[in-house]
């Protein structure tokens, strides 16, 4: 039979301290191991010296380029070695771009049936009158939906590694934020004031237009992006906040991904399959019209915004 130990007996086993250890109540290592940093090590004169006379002896026999024959020779190398690398690399392009095909000749790779199709069954399958667009973002929509990833991969991979706890940021705000900056300055703000609206209206036509004339999601979400990196650095985070923060950026970039993802699948789904999409194109030179390249056009172009906005506010104080 087991006897019950005492208190004193039962403090000096190994089970109690390591319970203790366990449970966070003292640390095993407190008292028993060196805590204190080393001294760094003290070097006399004689040392110094003689460690610098090593050090001029090498140099001297490494580096020097009057006696070390082995220096030179391989100095004269070196010189050879590289004119003849760069002839024969100019010699390899000049005969690479001699054998390339002319320039308008109908036998061409790029003269094939999928650029006559994109050119003259674009507008009829589209509704894009900027056969660019049309041909990005609805033959080639999977493509830009990884794209799209992509930039919603990079914004997660920099919050991983610079995103700091909203905590901090809200009690260190002003050497985070502003340290380096003229707070409230006038002339930034006034600027800003006119600068701003005008930059958001630019960046929502060149999203809404981007089927009917160049532009599309990417610029236009760059626009966006711009224009509010400009109103956070001349009001600073508070304001922006007020209409722009970590839940808005959240709703809008996930929503953003997954709605462009269902429309992505449904118009290959039913384009492989033979059914009728049932996405009106609407009439061509419109604002609704396109398709699925307006609304991709849109979800592209928040992406963007979201993203650019994203990079400055993270590396600039370590949150949205």
């Amino acid at each position: 039979m087991s006897r019950t130990r005492n208190q004193k007996e039962y403090e000096r086993t190994f089970a109690f301290h390591f319970f203790r250890w366990l449970g966070g109540e003292k640390d095993m290592f407190v008292g028993n191991m060196e805590m204190k940093p080393q001294k760094e090590p003290t070097e006399t004169a004689e040392s110094l010296e003689e460690r610098m006379r090593d050090r001029q002896q090498i140099f001297a026999e490494v580096y020097d380029e009057t006696g070390n024959k082995e220096l030179r020779l391989f100095e004269k190398a070196y010189k050879i070695l590289s004119i003849v690398f760069c002839f024969i690399l100019v010699v390899l392009l000049i005969v690479t771009v001699s054998h390339l095909p002319a320039v308008g000749n109908a036998a061409n790779p790029d003269n094939n049936t999928v650029s006559e199709t994109y050119i003259t069954d674009g507008l009829k399958d589209t509704g894009a009158v900027n056969i660019v667009t049309g041909m990005i973002l609805s033959y080639r929509a999977f493509d830009t939906f990884g794209e799209t990833n992509v930039l919603f991969i990079a914004t997660c991979c920099v919050m991983i590694m610079l995103m700091v706890d909203e905590e901090k940021i809200k009690f260190d705000a002003d050497s985070n934020d502003r340290e380096y900056e003229p707070k409230n300055d006038v002339i930034l703000q006034k600027a800003a004031s006119i600068l701003v609206p005008v930059v958001f209206l630019f960046g929502i036509y060149v999203i809404l237009n981007g089927h009917l004339s160049p532009g599309g999601g990417f610029s236009g979400g760059a626009m966006i992006g711009a224009g509010m990196i400009l109103y956070v650095a001349a009001f600073g985070f508070e304001k922006t906040e007020r209409f722009f923060n970590e839940k808005v950026y959240t709703v809008v970039k996930v929503t953003a991904l997954i709605c462009y993802g269902c429309i992505v699948t449904y118009y290959f789904l039913t384009g492989a399959n033979g059914l009728e999409c049932l996405i009106p194109l609407g009439t061509p030179g419109k604002i609704l019209s396109g398709g699925i390249t307006l609304p991709i056009n849109i979800f592209v172009g928040s992406e963007v915004a979201c993203t650019m906005y994203a990079f400055y506010a993270l590396f600039r104080r370590g949150g949205l």
